[in-house]
């Protein structure tokens, strides 16, 4: 198994907690140099904060324990393509590279809607590769949707 699949694994595993907390389940990994610096889910309902997503959360958590708002060298990994809140922190936390899982054609800013990580008029590009364990992403989330319908 490559490195980008190990550490998507482990925010699939993210996922799975924000699934049992009746969260959206989207979980994200920052890393650096094969190692984890930090890991999230998402929590915007039961911390009651919109800018509670799982990207947001680890880019706080990793910025604290670098101590450094700064994340040059790193990598992030998520399940869903961000939004925009999220690639816009990703631009000002200077990531490096950001992998995603699923497409989100509805929110998406780095390949769907947008494509902000890449908008030459920026100070900050970030490398991105897309579509890693990209059906076990999306079927987290269609499960997660379809049992809210029922």
């Amino acid at each position: 198994m490559d490195r980008d699949e190990e550490f998507m694994r482990l925010a699939l595993a993210e996922a799975e907690k924000a699934l049992l907390a009746g969260e959206v389940p989207v979980g994200a990994v920052i890393a650096r140099g094969g190692e984890v610096i930090a890991s999230a889910h998402n929590g915007p309902v039961g911390l009651k904060d919109p800018s509670a997503h799982a990207e947001i959360l680890a880019l706080r958590r990793a910025a604290a324990a670098e101590g450094n708002y700064r994340l040059a060298g790193t990598t992030l990994y998520v399940t869903i393509e961000p939004c925009l809140m999220c690639a816009g922190a990703l631009i000002h936390a200077r990531v490096s590279r950001l992998v995603f899982g699923a497409s989100d054609p509805k929110g998406g800013a780095v390949v769907s809607l947008y494509g902000v990580l890449q908008d030459a008029r920026l100070n900050h590009r970030v490398d991105v590769t897309g579509g890693v364990l990209r059906e076990a992403c999306s079927e987290i989330l269609s499960r997660f949707f379809r049992e809210k319908r029922l």
